[in-house]
């Protein structure tokens, strides 16, 4: 049990730091100062991977971190929020469908329109941009939607090559 528990901590370190990676290695720029990025791919993998709990705080550490190192601080604590809701949704959604493929589907969209609603209620309520935080509604909806197939498709190949099984880490 104990093996366990240090293993899925390792995991989740690897997939916060892989999270932090995959939102850094690819950024294009929005007209919002902001930009989309890989890292919704391993925010809902780490969901799917790890659980709510573990996979929660591997997406929200991963993905604050990127606000914290690359000048967006101020969206560092929604940011946070934002992707660990994500990540939890993600998982609890999966296994409330049983696993099955279109459970998987059907999370990540749930947990993309966490994204996006999460962000324009943060922009909007606390820092204070009203309804221009609409502004970045597409941005974050070409983000959600390249989040979720690129995820869909990893989550898929690891799968298949049964390294999950493996390792006895999926929830």
């Amino acid at each position: 049990m104990k093996n366990h528990r240090v293993r899925k901590l390792v995991f989740a370190a690897l997939m916060a730091a892989l999270t932090y990676v995959a939102t850094m290695v690819i950024q294009i720029p929005s007209p919002m100062q902001g930009y989309v990025n890989l890292g919704d791919c391993c925010v809902l993998l780490s969901g799917w991977i790890l659980g709510p709990w573990w996979g929660g705080a591997a997406a929200g550490v991963g993905s604050m971190l990127t606000d914290l190192l690359n000048g967006y601080a101020h969206y560092a604590p929604g940011t946070f929020v934002i992707k660990g809701c994500m990540a939890i949704a993600a998982a609890l959604l999966a296994k409330a469908m049983a696993h099955k493929p279109v459970g998987y589907v059907v999370s990540g969209v749930v947990a993309e329109l966490i994204m996006v609603a999460g962000y324009f209620g943060y922009a909007a309520l606390l820092l204070g941009k009203g309804i221009g935080a609409a502004a970045s509604i597409p941005g974050n909806l070409v983000q959600a939607v390249m989040g979720l197939a690129i995820g869909l498709i990893l989550f898929t190949l690891l799968k298949r090559s049964k390294a999950l099984d493996k390792l006895a880490l999926q929830c």
